[in-house]
């Protein structure tokens, strides 16, 4: 009848990271906090859960001597993404 949604998409603040990061590839965490309006405690746990299913990849580095943290999306995120935006609309279309 109705195709899944992720879990893991359907929550609201990992949706606009995953939907970022469709758009623009990568994002340092300033960046995202800032477009999301999240805090950064909720931001990093969330962060973390898209990191733990694969769907995105965390890079630590420096900025001079500041901590960066970057996201970047991956093909399974990518590939979730896309499944659940065909799945959304399957619960758009009129049924028979």
């Amino acid at each position: 009848m109705f195709k899944e949604l992720d879990p893991l998409l359907h929550s609201e603040l990992r949706l606009a990271i995953i939907s970022l990061l469709v758009g623009a590839s990568a994002a340092d965490f300033k960046e995202l906090k800032e477009k999301t309006g999240a805090t950064a405690g909720n931001l990093s746990v969330q962060v973390q859960k898209l990191s733990d299913a694969g769907y995105i990849r965390v890079e630590k580095s420096f900025r001079g001597k500041y901590p960066l943290t970057t996201c970047k999306i991956t093909k399974e995120g990518l590939k979730a993404f896309d499944n659940y935006v065909e799945a959304l609309k399957d619960y758009l279309r009129p049924k028979p």
